[in-house]
């Protein structure tokens, strides 16, 4: 099935949007937006923009930029969390998954409440009935939508079932059979409605589906459904094989974030691949919804359009982070858009009434599989513009010249062994080399915009992954999830979003016939100092002009500390999962884990402005407010080393960090 611009439903939607965007002043129409001066909700708003409007932090002063004051977290797990700032009161998550309230100024706790179970760790949801009587936080905790109160932390009895909603209940499937549905997506408000994206149960062939469900903020009630495998007469249902989906087709789960269109009543929901992730000879054809840009009526949950970027994926190349919403000036006129990074390095860009690519999207053909019974689509969807924000192939002269001599020599003789040719040659059983891999490119919370100038930062990696099918029970690959990762060995488990974890390959029920539940262990290709098989660099910030579809700058985004410790600098970080944010103010604020520093780029060119070196990995979004006329920046300080567990490059293990906490930043007291 082609990808679908225009759905019958949107016709008015159209209309509407073309005539606003020929008769609107550019700097009128970008005016209509929230005014980027607040930070209610994860990501700064709804529109998931990560920007503030706020410029009392500036190129001329970042560099004089103090800590205010930290808040630790009173324990030693990882913390990625994006703190929300209402009125005079920050939310965030601390001390072994509680929720915690605290004076915005001086980082003093205000209270408290704990909670069983996980908890999303990216974010918190926040809302507001018209009179401010009723303010309520939303989050998801051991896999029941939970609501407090956000002046007291006290759990709101009448919402659902003692302050609770089992996000299983609205399953077609058989919801006893499926475990409680954590994620660490936080959702979004809109209106009187949370919207949130039920996680796959599992990374095997069987698994539930990702389904977004709304509720009602006030009573927990399921208000619509979408089901991204769709049932059988739904849209995209002849995209599956009717015997999958009776057997349970499952996966296309929206892991990472998702966006909404307040003015419009859009949202925009990036789904990941269907089950299993790297074989899908149990599910010939295109597999609707996977890997697309979906756009929903955010009243009803209605499809309006959708855009799939990768036809039956063999790669795990879900859509790993939020949207982002512009409006721009292209062929004349202003154009609303939606603009969506990806984990292969491409970045995708619709007119946002309609899906209507913004520069020509060419199906191109691609190679094709040699796995027995697999069916790789003949083509894929390659935008002709913006160019990539990331390296998408890897040969003998990439190979990392900072590794020991014999170990380039192993690495250049098995290159000649793989499947290589680009970054949609399938998983083989011969082994396929995956650039910038299922753990790199563009990952959550990795993009930020202006929408004041219509320009985007995006944050990549380039993490080369060899990925390998093997029969059930053969060498070590009876497990789909990672594998030995090279000579230094892959971390315990896979990273949300970069692939199954420890998943068993388990086959379909009443599969039958020639189908074989092939697994596919994957190896990081690390080599024995600890660094990646391909050469640097390893993470890169791309500023892109959306108005014209060009990169504007590209520049390495931090360090790798054994190295610089031997004068080599100009790497970039390695495998960071800090998040961007672009502020008025002319910066761009972002956070590294092999070297443990928070940098401010110049927004206009890329160059370092100030640098501060913090006790441990920073893998979330920074968040920005201002109280009583002072303009903070604070960060989660995660407690953790990063991706991989030993510093890269160095001679011996790092020293093991301090108790996580969060720090806040401004500009000394005149």
């Amino acid at each position: 099935m082609k990808n679908t611009y225009l759905c019958a439903c949107t016709v008015g939607l159209l209309l509407a949007g073309v005539g606003a965007a020929n008769v609107a002043i550019l700097d009128a129409q970008r005016a209509k937006a929230r005014s980027f001066r607040t930070w209610t909700q994860y990501g700064g708003g709804a529109d998931s923009s990560q920007y503030s409007a706020l410029n009392q932090i500036n190129k001329s002063n970042v560099a004089t930029l103090e800590v205010a004051w930290t808040y630790p977290t009173g324990d030693m797990r990882t913390y990625r969390f994006n703190p929300i700032v209402i009125d005079r009161v920050m939310y965030l998550a601390a001390k072994n998954n509680s929720i915690v309230a605290l004076e915005p100024t001086t980082g003093k706790e205000i209270w408290t409440h704990a909670n069983q179970g996980a908890i999303g760790e990216r974010g918190i949801n926040y809302w507001e009935n018209a009179d401010r009587s009723d303010r309520r936080l939303l989050y998801i905790n051991g896999g029941f939508l939970t609501a407090i109160d956000a002046r007291t932390g006290e759990t709101i009895a009448s919402f659902g079932q003692n302050g609770r909603v089992d996000m299983r209940v609205g399953l077609t499937r058989d919801a006893s059979t499926v475990r409680p549905l954590q994620t660490s997506n936080p959702g979004r408000i809109f209106e009187n409605l949370m919207i949130v994206s039920l996680p796959a149960g599992g990374a095997a062939y069987v698994s539930s589906p990702g389904d977004i469900h709304a509720y009602d903020v006030r009573s927990g009630k399921l208000a619509w459904v979408f089901h991204t495998v769709p049932e059988k007469g739904e849209f995209g249902a002849d995209t599956w094989p009717a015997k999958t989906l009776e057997d349970g087709g499952g996966g296309v789960h929206n892991w990472s974030e998702l966006t909404v269109d307040e003015q419009r009543g859009i949202v925009f929901i990036p789904l990941g691949t269907a089950r299993f992730d790297f074989y899908g000879g149990n599910r010939k054809g295109n597999n609707l919804f996977g890997n697309s840009v979906l756009a929903l009526d955010a009243r009803t949950g209605r499809r309006l359009w959708h855009f799939q970027t990768v036809h039956h994926d063999l790669w795990d190349y879900d859509l790993p982070n939020a949207p982002k919403l512009l409006t721009v000036r292209h062929d004349g006129r202003n154009v609303e858009i939606v603009a969506q990074a990806s984990k292969q390095g491409f970045l995708y860009v619709f007119e946002r009434a309609t899906g209507k690519p913004l520069w020509p999207i060419e199906e191109r053909p691609v190679p094709q599989t040699d796995a027995p019974g697999e069916q790789s689509s003949p083509t894929q969807p390659i935008p002709t513009l913006p160019p990539p924000f990331a390296r998408q192939s890897f040969t003998e002269k990439d190979i990392n010249p900072y590794i020991p001599e014999a170990e380039r020599a192993e690495l250049a003789a098995k290159l000649r062994t793989y499947r290589n040719e680009g970054v949609f040659t399938p998983p083989s059983v011969r082994g396929t080399v995956e650039l910038p891999g299922h753990n790199g490119g563009a990952n959550w919370g990795s993009s930020a915009v202006d929408p004041s100038k219509g320009t985007m930062y995006i944050v990549s990696k380039e993490l080369a992954t060899l990925i390998k099918l093997e029969l059930p029970g053969q060498g070590r690959g009876e497990r789909g999830g990672a594998r030995g990762g090279g000579r230094a060995g892959a971390p315990a488990g896979a990273p949300e979003g970069g692939g199954p974890t420890n998943a068993l390959a388990q086959p379909p029920p009443n599969s039958g016939g020639d189908f074989v539940a092939y697994n596919a262990p994957y190896d990081f290709m690390l080599q024995s100092n600890g660094l990646s098989a391909i050469g640097p660099p390893w993470s890169q910030i791309t500023a892109y002009d959306l108005n014209k579809g060009t990169i504007l700058w590209r520049v390495p985004n931090g360090e790798v500390s054994g190295l610089v410790a031997q004068g080599i600098t100009g790497t970039g970080s390695h495998a960071p999962r800090g998040g961007p944010v672009v502020t008025a103010g002319g910066l761009v604020f972002v956070g590294t884990s092999s070297d443990r520093k928070l940098r401010a780029y110049d927004q206009d060119t890329g160059k370092v402005l100030w640098e501060k070196e913090l006790p441990a990995a920073q893998e979330g979004v920074p968040a920005v407010y201002e109280i009583d006329g002072r303009e903070y920046l604070v960060v989660c300080v995660g407690g953790g080393n990063g991706l991989f567990p030993q510093r890269v490059g160095s001679s011996g293990a790092p020293k093991a960090p301090p108790p996580a906490q969060y720090m806040a930043f401004a500009l000394p007291r005149k």
